[in-house]
């Protein structure tokens, strides 16, 4: 496996190199002065068949023994080297490279490979190549001057200003030291600078970016057409404006030409270009109201507001140094500033241009700080504070700033007693009445304060205990509103709507701050539905018992289901998303048998699982699975769709025939494992929102609402139109919340979407109560088509084997058959022995990623059980890239401190999350109790060897539930044999006695029958 590096290359951009854990430590003797050659790096030729680029050698200084380089951390070793007994030391080393120029590296990181793992450089490098995109994206950049080689260059530079300076000294602060080990002297070993090595990067990167916009608009004009004959030489100016768009930038013009254009743009030459020096003036608006004032709520005017001078520290900003005591400090700051005194008036003077109010201060000897009235208090929060941050001006505001509340208008609904209802209390179409009110927040608020906020006529007023700001234009519009007696919703649907819409959307004169409701319709809309329903038991003919938590969420689908409100079950993974949706189809069939049928999308790995629960748990239901070659089309899936109550299919499936599958209209779509479609702009989530159906389900293992484009995709599907369109969605909330932390929206967000959500963890007390202490899945999988054919070929020929051999060795040839047969169903390397890479040939690996990828997102811990450790060692390195994190892995040959460093780092709450083990190394004599999960990739066919090495994670100290998964391939050997020991109690003695050797035992025919490959083994 790659562990792959980069680290920018000033002049001429990122550079890639990789180690490779394959290749042996060879370090030839020479002297240490030169740099050697790193004996254990990726060949450029090989790096490049993932990432082309340009080849080239540079020399690094990275931490090594006086004869080797070390490992880096990224770097995954089946065997992993030996802990040096001496500490490491700065070398310097030749390593091959690949060379991408400023616009590759724009984008060759956007892709990256499965097969290797990327190191904190390259991650580094993404952050710093998304900061270089925002700004060219918000237009932070101006146009400038260099020279190169003698020759003038047009370059656009960024504009470094407030929260972008913390930005970029944060970047500097970040850097990992492998991103500046480039060394031109293999005698340097300090490396290059940080801060330098971040700027060269960002404006080279800036440079490309807005090129790069700029060449995606082709209706963008630099220069006005040119009237008359063309000169035979373009006036420098012009010549540089057109260069600002072409790909180098280089433009043809006189020396002395270029030096007046260097003048013309000297006054622009110092802005933007980021804090400089150790300190930045901090400005801090406090409010005082004097002991002695009997001020109301409502008045304003006892209230003191100062805004306070203070001089912040750039490297630890919560060092904050008063005006006062910069004044009377003497030479105490002098340690840290050189003139601390000089800076402030300076900077002061610096943020009159901005803020004209600070003039009276710098009239004063020894300005300290400038008292406001409530207006200017207002205008500061309103209009200065933006500004002055942007800047670069520190700026400390009161804590109820960001988060108070704001005058508008709240909906108040209530249930008729004794109206007439359309379609029953539970429906869309029941009847409400409704009021309008003049609210701050969602406080109503009463005649008195309405005339005392009147007659205030202040921006700035307490009420109850609070600083509100007030729009005196509004205050008018809203009482005027009120009077008109403007039309109201009518029926819960129009409530619903309201709710859930955004207050720009909306034709008020003020915001709509809140919306009201009592009953089931206020229950639905805050959230509390699911606790207030009556929860529903299982209905006839469900074969199982539902826990309480599982009759309550089944109340709250049907409920929504009722209302035709799509529905977002995002369960903790082992919590029964697949019995609380068959509980809903078989609920529905008894209600309604004449209902069309159900269409339930999954990945391909989960179509078997659920034609066995629904066999299992809801026979009566009819499932027909929709995919593969042979799958019905035209009238023959017409004819079938009367006949059948859920339809299962792949996403890949619905995306091919969904110009069919949306000529339906279905009584419900579900989405199973619906990460699938939180791309938005993906084939399978265009094709989703196309399907027409009465009721949309989406399950999922992940919380959703942590990724906000991800969950419009999700939430559009659900309910089309909700969150308005993507490009809306990202203005009003993901550039709000995800790039600058703003509490607002994401509460808003959280109101929208909080109906439509029903999320339950396994460590909330009332679900894990229901809960047995160890849950048991047995995880079907089907084998991909290399796989298949694999299969086949070894049951051809050691069928052939067993069938003219007796005794002994036909004893032999049945266990070896099995052995190669387990070894197909685990992956085709296993049994080739070739080392070939992982990618996606297994069926059983693509599932173990997929449960990996939803333990991983639940911050969970897992243990891996295989009897195979030459298949540990193919996982290892895989996942490890896979999932970007280390992998614990033990087996017979780990010495004793090593797996007891292993345990400790396991048991520890910090990563790794992934334990590896051998079935017998691991079976016994561990406590792993991290772990509230097991996965046991291949079958033992003894259950006692498969419980103790469960029972390493379910024991005494286990506090949580553990949920143990068996992974079994249809169709195969595995499930045929699962099913024997399942249905003969007495056999199943017999392998606990005999192990493997039963098998041996069966006729030939028998055998055949066994090792055969059943319908639908095979995945698309």
């Amino acid at each position: 496996m790659l562990a792959v590096h980069g680290f920018w290359r000033s002049g001429h951009g990122l550079c890639l190199w990789a180690e490779d854990s394959e290749r042996t430590v060879k370090s030839p003797s020479q002297a240490l002065r030169s740099a050697r050659e790193h004996p254990f790096a990726a060949p450029a030729d090989e790096l490049g068949a993932i990432h082309p680029g340009k080849a080239d050698s540079v020399t690094l200084l990275l931490p090594s023994l006086r004869t080797e380089p070390l490992d880096s951390p990224e770097l995954v070793r089946v065997a992993p080297r030996p802990e040096p007994a001496k500490g490491p030391m700065l070398l310097a080393w030749s390593v091959p490279v690949v060379q991408f120029d400023p616009v590759a590296s724009l984008t060759v990181l956007d892709v990256l490979a499965d097969q290797v793992r990327y190191g904190a450089s390259v991650r580094f490098m993404g952050e710093v190549t998304a900061f270089a995109r925002e700004l060219a994206e918000r237009g932070r950049v101006l146009p400038a001057v260099e020279w190169d080689a003698e020759a003038p260059v047009a370059r656009w530079r960024p504009t470094l200003q407030g929260p972008d300076v913390v930005t970029m000294q944060s970047l500097v602060a970040a850097m990992p030291p492998v991103f500046r080990a480039m060394t031109d002297s293999p005698a340097n070993t300090v490396g290059q600078n940080p801060t330098d090595v971040v700027a060269d990067a960002v404006h080279a990167l800036v440079d490309a970016a807005v090129r790069e916009r700029l060449a995606a608009e082709s209706t963008v004009e630099v220069l006005p057409p040119r009237r008359g004959r063309r000169p035979k030489r373009i006036p420098a100016p012009e010549a540089w404006v057109q260069a600002l768009t072409t790909a180098d930038g280089r433009f043809d013009a006189e020396p002395g030409d270029v030096e007046g254009l260097e003048q013309a743009l000297e006054p622009w030459a110092g802005f933007g270009v980021g804090q400089t020096g150790p300190a930045r003036l901090t400005f801090r608006l406090t409010d005082h109201r004097p002991s002695d004032a009997a001020a109301e709520d409502g008045d304003s005017v006892a209230t003191v507001w100062r805004l306070e001078f203070l001089l912040q520290s750039i490297e630890d900003p919560s060092l904050l140094v008063p005006a006062e005591q910069v004044w009377r400090s003497g030479g105490e700051l002098r340690r840290w500033l050189d003139r601390p005194d000089e800076l402030l008036l300076a900077e002061l003077g610096r943020a009159s241009a901005i803020f004209p109010e600070l003039l009276s201060s710098l009239r004063e000897r020894r300005p300290c700080a400038l008292d406001l009235d409530v207006d200017g208090a207002y205008d500061f929060l309103s209009a200065k504070v933006a500004v002055l941050d942007q800047a670069g001006f520190g700026v400390l505001v009161p804590s109820w700033w960001d988060k108070r509340k704001k005058l508008g208008l709240a909906a108040q609904e209530s249930t008729p007693q004794d109206g007439v209802v359309t379609g029953g209390w539970f429906s869309r179409e029941a009847l409400v009445e409704f009021e309008w009110r003049l609210a701050i927040g969602d406080e109503a608020l009463s005649e008195d304060e309405l005339a005392a906020l009147a007659a205030t006529k202040a921006p700035l007023v307490r009420l109850r205990g609070n600083w509100v700001a007030v729009d005196p234009e509004q205050l008018e519009r809203g009482p005027e509103f009120l009077r008109r007696q403007p039309a109201a919703p009518t029926t819960a649907g129009e409530i619903i709507a309201l709710a859930a819409a955004h207050p720009g959307d909306l034709d008020t004169p003020l915001p709509v701050t809140s919306v009201q409701a009592d009953g089931w319709l206020g229950d639905l809309l805050s959230g509390a539905a699911e606790r207030s329903l009556m929860p529903l038991p299982a209905p006839d003919g469900f074969r199982a018992s539902l826990r309480p938590y599982q009759e309550r969420g089944l109340s709250w689908l049907v409920f929504l289901s009722g209302l035709g409100l799509g529905a977002c079950l995002a369960d903790d993974m082992g919590l029964g998303k697949t019995i609380h949706l068959l509980a809903l189809e078989q609920h529905r069939r008894g209600e309604t048998p004449d209902a069309p049928p159900t269409l339930l999308l999954c990945p391909m790995s989960l179509v078997g699982n659920w034609q066995r629960e629904a066999a299992k748990f809801a026979p009566d239901l009819r499932v027909y699975a929709h995919h593969g070659q042979a799958r019905k089309r035209g009238e023959e899936l017409a004819a079938q769709l009367t006949d059948v109550d859920v339809v299962v299919t792949t996403y890949a499936t619905a995306a091919r025939d969904i110009d069919e599958l949306s000529s339906y209209d279905w009584d419900r779509v579900v989405l199973d494992e619906a990460q699938a479609v939180k791309n938005s702009l993906s084939q399978s989530a265009k094709a989703m929102r196309r399907l027409r159906a009465g009721h949309r389900v989406a399950l999922t293992g992940t919380p959703v609402e942590n990724r906000l484009s991800e969950l419009w995709s999700i939430m559009d599907f659900l309910n089309p139109g909700i969150l308005g369109s993507s490009e809306r969605f990202r203005a009003r909330y993901a550039i709000p919340v995800e790039r600058y932390g703003h509490t607002e929206p994401a509460e808003q967000l959280r109101t929208i979407t909080r109906p439509y959500v029903l999320r339950r963890l396994k460590t909330d007390p009332r679900i894990i109560d229901d809960l047995p202490e160890k849950i048991e899945i047995k995880q079907y999988c089907q084998l991909t088509t290399e796989q298949a054919s694999l299969y086949q070929s070894v049951v051809d020929d050691m069928m052939e084997k067993i069938e003219s051999s007796e005794g002994i060795e036909r004893r032999g040839n049945v266990l070896a058959a099995m052995a190669k047969l387990k070894q197909v169903c685990n992956h085709p390397a296993l049994l080739l022995h070739d080392r070939s890479p992982m990618a996606r040939r297994s069926g059983k690996v693509i599932r173990f990623e997929e449960i990996l990828e939803e333990i991983l997102a639940e911050g969970d811990k897992v243990l891996c059980f295989t009897q195979y450790t030459e298949f540990a060692e193919m996982l290892m390195p895989h996942i490890s890239a896979r999932f970007d994190q280390d992998v614990l892995y033990l087996h017979g040959a780990t010495p004793k401190r090593r797996r007891d460093e292993m345990v400790e780092r396991f048991q520890s709450d910090d990563r790794p999350s992934i334990f590896l083990l051998s079935l017998k190394a691991g079976g016994t004599g561990l406590n792993l109790t991290a772990a509230n999960h097991v996965i046991h990739l291949d079958r033992w066919w003894n259950p006692a060897v498969k419980n103790q090495a469960t029972d390493r994670a379910f024991r005494i100290g286990q506090k949580r539930n553990v949920q143990v998964r068996k992974f079994i391939c249809t169709g195969t050997l595995e499930e045929k044999i699962d099913q024997m020991i399942e249905e003969k109690k007495a056999l199943a003695d017999m392998v606990i006695s005999d192990g493997e050797k039963w098998l041996a035992e069966m006729s030939t025919g028998a055998l055949r029958d066994v090792f055969a490959l059943s319908e639908g083994a095979v995945g698309e």
